[in-house]
């Protein structure tokens, strides 16, 4: 009995601080594992435990992770959900995405990075046009497995499932094998991070995710740390948004806000949209119930609140608070809730009261954006004449000659919105960078600019 006491103890510490649950049937035996760690912190194994169930640890947690992660992936793994991904999925969000042109995918468990570089691919391949936005988010515990996927260096082995000409147009060959090409690598980010531990506020957003993909991690997990993850993972996806799970795991027959979906011989789970999201906004009634008046609350308060809530992506909620007055910031939300008929009319009210506003050619500019783009075009580089330092106008024009094949103007668009996009001002960058901040826009800046100049305008 009393040899069995370490196994217990360490078994008791992995749930606690990693939310695993272990059996005696486990890929990676953990006894071995605690010899080994307790003789590389030079204790013995109760020393060692005592001092691993003691106060956080969080290096020895991370080679703990390390150590025990089953991290075996490749390329595309379980084509059945990838195509269910890209017939039926991505397609069903790009029109629900399609006033914000951004779509946003998240790896729960990426290991070495195969499947967060995969989704990635699948967005990069569906997106309509090249101004949209694809960000991709892997998160992991095991910084190992993050410090392989940042490198993005792989094996013929990992690309075993991808096809010839999709290894051409995504990877370039090395000597050691493949290297992910830089206009994939731009879109995806990896976070460390333990299911297990703290809600991470660079990660779980409320409606933020139009895809999460969390496979073969469920059956890992004990109960209430499950609970936990499937209840941040809810919340993180926006109505209408998709989960994939691993073939081992399953919410059940009826889950709660979740629509089970099948395509082929793939199932996986779409996020029900509350009822009262679904209904149309009445012209004489708020979206949500009245607030109580705020008769002592300055208009720059609310205008703050307000931009708060946008940069939370909370659209409607930001639309109740503005002030009546804050026209430009009212017609900004208008567009990002698909209302683009009244944000027209915002914009040319705006511009019809007299003086140069450049922001309002700039939002009637987006609104037309999605069926008249040559319209857009002229209000952008009407924006951009009105005010040179002005640098979101001059990145959708770059954009914009991206999509028709123009490398030339692209090009000279792309750099002066480089360039200005330095010194933009946070409020722009928050209405109309489309929810990414400076760094980003920036980036995306410098990957467009380089396929304008250096790979031409190919797709």
């Amino acid at each position: 009995m009393r040899a069995e006491l370490p196994l217990v103890r360490f078994r008791g510490i992995l749930e606690h601080r990693l939310g695993w649950t272990t059996t005696d049937t486990e890929a990676v035996p953990i006894l071995p594992v605690l010899a080994e760690r307790a003789a590389a912190r030079h204790l013995a194994e109760d020393e060692y435990l005592t001092r691993l169930a003691g106060q956080a640890w969080p290096e020895e947690t991370a080679v703990l992770a390390e150590r025990l992660s089953i991290t075996e992936t490749y390329f595309f793994r379980h084509g059945d959900q990838f195509r269910a991904l890209g017939e039926r999925v991505l397609p069903e969000r790009l029109r629900a995405r399609s006033g914000q042109r951004v779509l946003r995918l998240l790896s729960v468990g990426c290991s070495s990075g195969e499947e967060p570089y995969s989704l990635a691919i699948a967005a990069q391949r569906a997106r309509p046009a090249l101004d949209w936005i694809v960000a991709v988010v892997g998160v992991d515990a095991n910084p190992e497995m993050l410090r392989r996927a940042r490198r993005a260096e792989y094996s013929e082995w990992s690309l075993r499932e991808t096809p010839e000409d999709e290894r051409r147009r995504w990877f370039r060959r090395t000597a050691n094998g493949f290297d992910v090409v830089p206009e994939i690598l731009s879109s995806v980010q990896f976070v460390e991070h333990n299911v297990a531990g703290p809600e991470d506020p660079r990660i779980w957003q409320p409606g933020r995710y139009d895809v999460i993909f969390c496979r073969n991690l469920l059956m890992y997990l004990t109960r209430p740390v499950m609970t936990v993850l499937l209840g941040r993972i809810t919340a993180a996806l926006a109505p209408g948004g998709a989960l994939f799970l691993g073939h081992t795991d399953t919410l059940g027959s009826d889950p709660a806000g979740f629509a089970v979906e099948h395509f082929g011989d793939t199932v996986y789970y779409r996020r029900t949209v509350p009822a009262a999201a679904t209904a149309a906004p009445q012209p004489s009634r708020p979206a949500h119930p009245p607030r109580p008046p705020l008769p002592d609350r300055p208009a720059a308060d609310a205008h703050a609140r307000a931009l708060e809530l946008f940069r939370d992506e909370r659209f409607a909620a930001a639309l109740a608070v503005a002030e009546p007055g804050d026209l430009l910031l009212r017609g900004v939300l208008l567009a990002q809730l698909g209302r683009l008929d009244e944000a027209r009319a915002i914009a040319r009210r705006l511009i019809d009261a007299g003086g140069t506003d450049p922001d309002a050619h700039q939002l009637l500019g987006a609104c037309h954006e999605v069926d008249e783009p040559d319209q857009a075009h002229g209000e952008y580089r009407l924006a951009a004449y009105l005010d040179p330092g002005f640098a979101m106008p001059r990145l959708r024009m770059g954009l914009l000659a991206r999509r028709r094949g123009d490398g030339g103007n692209a090009a000279a668009d792309l750099a002066a919105a480089l360039e200005l996009l330095a010194r933009e001002s946070e409020e722009r960058i928050t209405m109309f960078g489309g929810g990414f901040g400076r760094l980003t826009l920036s980036s995306l800046c410098r990957s467009e600019l380089d396929a304008a100049t250096a790979r031409g305008t190919r797709r």
